[in-house]
């Protein structure tokens, strides 16, 4: 029989490993998956592996063209599902008083590439913790208002939630330009978006984020050209491989300029362009909010920074 200290020092699969697994099942695609779970492909197939490696079994059937559960796969499906359901649910019962925090992270940026905040989350052991990592700003804010998250970290603030949330500003992720290989302007360290204007920008509808749309537009409306502007494609990958078939061009977090394709490049906005063309974080907690804990990690993760 097992005893306490055999169970403590085995080789267990961990909650996150477990929440890729189920990602990557729902999926049975590693880069929807990813998407998913705000992280790029590679961790995520660390976390399978590493996964497989603890259980001794394979999970997955991978070729070139698709993903498929294996038997052991399929089995452990629902036996992650129990398990996850039951750690999700203490936190309606008396261990609730010594669970993490919940933080949820905005889809808009890839935070393992955002200096220095990719140190202090790994500090708070936040891989674990962020239970939302797929949703946008607003959907973040809404879930700070109904009580499910405790701080979430946005791209610019949310309209219509002054009255009940608090900001601090944390810190401004740079927009990077993608655009053909082919074009000219590749060439350049730094490119405007007058040296782009032939070709049409990739471009959100404003109810997708009011703040960041208006921030933007009021830049563009003092260039001395007109851009010609497309609805981008819900699919990232897909606009990306568009741009490097020298369709258009786009304006995209600099942490999110990861993947590579023949025919693609990033680039740096000119000084200009980038003053006024950039996403700030900001880490938002609820404005009636007692909880030391939480105002601690607020605090931390805006260093110095004034509140706004």
């Amino acid at each position: 029989m097992a005893t306490a200290a055999h169970l403590i020092s085995s080789n267990l699969p961990s909650v996150k490993q477990l929440q890729c697994f189920l990602a990557v099942a729902h999926e049975l695609n590693f880069r929807r998956a990813a998407e998913r779970l705000c992280m790029t492909q590679p961790p995520l197939t660390r976390q399978i592996k590493c996964l497989e490696r603890v259980l001794g079994e394979q999970l997955f059937s991978r070729s070139t063209h698709e993903v498929s559960l294996t038997e052991a796969g399929r089995a452990l499906v629902a036996r992650a599902e129990s398990i996850l359901a039951e750690l999700y649910g203490l936190k309606s019962d008396s261990l609730a008083t010594v669970a993490r925090l919940r933080i949820g992270l905005t889809r808009t940026l890839n935070f393992e590439f955002v200096e220095p905040l990719n140190q202090q989350l790994a500090r708070l052991n936040a891989e674990d913790d962020v239970e939302t990592p797929n949703l946008t700003s607003a959907q973040l804010l809404q879930c700070l208002a109904k009580n499910t998250l405790d701080l979430v970290l946005t791209g610019e603030k949310g309209a219509g939630h002054e009255d009940a949330v608090q900001y601090r500003w944390v810190c401004r992720e740079p927009l990077f330009m993608a655009l053909p290989a082919m074009h000219p302007a590749s060439l350049k360290e730094k490119v405007s978006l007058e040296e782009v204007s032939d070709l049409p920008l990739f471009w959100f509808a404003r109810s997708a984020n009011p703040s960041f749309y208006d921030k933007c537009e009021g830049y563009f409306s003092r260039l001395a050209v007109t851009l010609k502007k497309v609805k981008e494609p819900d699919d990232s990958l897909v606009m990306l491989t568009h741009i490097a078939r020298g369709k258009g061009f786009a304006l995209m977090p600099q942490s999110k300029c990861t993947f590579n394709q023949e025919g693609l490049s990033y680039r740096a906005l000119t000084d200009d362009a980038s003053q006024r063309l950039n996403i700030d974080i900001y880490a938002a907690i609820r404005k009636n909010e007692k909880n030391k804990a939480v105002l601690d990690m607020q605090e931390m993760l805006s260093g110095n920074a004034a509140e706004y």
